[in-house]
């Protein structure tokens, strides 16, 4: 995995615990008029949104590999969740970001997901792994932007010929 950064963006900085703690307290998190309804990659406000993946870093559970992740998206209708990962000692039962913010989507009444981020310990940005990516895509808006440590792209481009909901009508 990559932890360069895309040469137009610098990667985000670094936050603590105790930072993260302190934007929470300042009201930081984002509110539904805080982004816009997300047209192009150009409309997400990808340093607000990489804030909240920072802050739900801090809150990962990760006992045995000590790799706190967070994870943040934009939804359709302009709010905002967030997920971080939740180890288990029978690692297998591990969560991945991705999959507590696909719990807090359906926690908060559904939607449809049309920017996602997430990041490391060091606040650097990384790519969902193949199961977080078929996992993201049940949930994407027909576009999904992506940012990554190599740029901003789209699920297609990361996940090419899907297998979706859509395969299963008939």
């Amino acid at each position: 995995m990559s932890t360069m950064s895309h040469p137009e963006r610098p990667a985000p900085s670094a936050v603590s615990a105790a930072d993260a703690a302190s934007q929470e307290e300042d009201g930081l998190f984002l509110t539904t008029s805080a982004l816009p309804k997300v047209r192009t990659a150009n409309a997400v406000d990808w340093e607000a949104l990489t804030t909240q993946a920072r802050i739900a870093m801090t809150k990962a559970y990760v006992p045995y590999s000590k790799y706190p992740v967070g994870a943040a998206a934009l939804l359709t209708d302009g709010s905002v969740i967030s997920g971080c990962n939740v180890e288990n000692a029978s690692y297998g039962l591990t969560l991945c970001a991705e999959c507590t913010l696909v719990g807090q989507l359906q926690m908060n009444g559904g939607g449809k997901i049309a920017a996602f981020t997430c990041v490391n310990r060091e606040a650097e940005y990384i790519t969902p792994c193949g199961r977080c990516r078929q996992l993201l895509h049940e949930f994407a808006a027909p576009t999904l932007h992506i940012r990554t440590a190599a740029g901003i792209t789209s699920l297609e481009k990361l996940l090419p010929e899907s297998f979706g909901p859509d395969d299963l009508e008939s």
